[in-house]
């Protein structure tokens, strides 16, 4: 904030000093101009994903009700916990713990088409061992 002081011009030879207050811009458009590069810099970058060719079907969208937990298993057999990559002996195990904090989280699995029907089974089956009930299958829309 910027304060000038204004002569009042009262005449009878004293001048009379009032204050004058303005807000100063500048600082602040700077700062927003700032801010929105760094936002057009960094919104591409929130959206990470694994890269996965999904098998398409004429299956209806389900409402999601609540996040779930995402398995992911890409055409090389590498498998994914969210976005952590993780052996296939590790995976029952890891959703063992998260089961064991007492929460009825639906899995999401999606796989690539290209993908080995064995390790499709497989994962599948770690999944229903480590106690989850809810599993969703993702699949890619057929277009046309």
């Amino acid at each position: 904030m910027a304060v000038s002081l204004d002569s009042g011009g009262g005449g009878r030879g004293r001048a009379r000093w009032k204050p004058k207050a303005e807000i100063n811009v500048t600082p602040f458009v700077d700062v927003m101009l700032v801010l929105l590069i760094v936002f057009m810099v960094t919104a591409p970058l929130l959206t990470v994903g694994i890269e996965i060719d999904m098998p398409e079907t004429e299956a209806q969208q389900l409402p999601a009700i609540e996040e779930p937990i995402t398995v992911t298993l890409t055409a090389q057999g590498t498998i994914y916990l969210q976005e952590t990559e993780v052996e296939l002996g590790e995976l029952s195990a890891r959703l063992r713990a998260i089961a064991a904090s007492g929460t009825d989280h639906p899995v999401a699995y999606r796989w690539d088409a290209s993908a080995n029907g064995q390790h499709i089974a497989q994962v599948l089956g770690d999944i229903q061992a480590a106690g989850f009930t809810r599993v969703q299958v993702i699949t890619d829309p057929v277009e046309g």
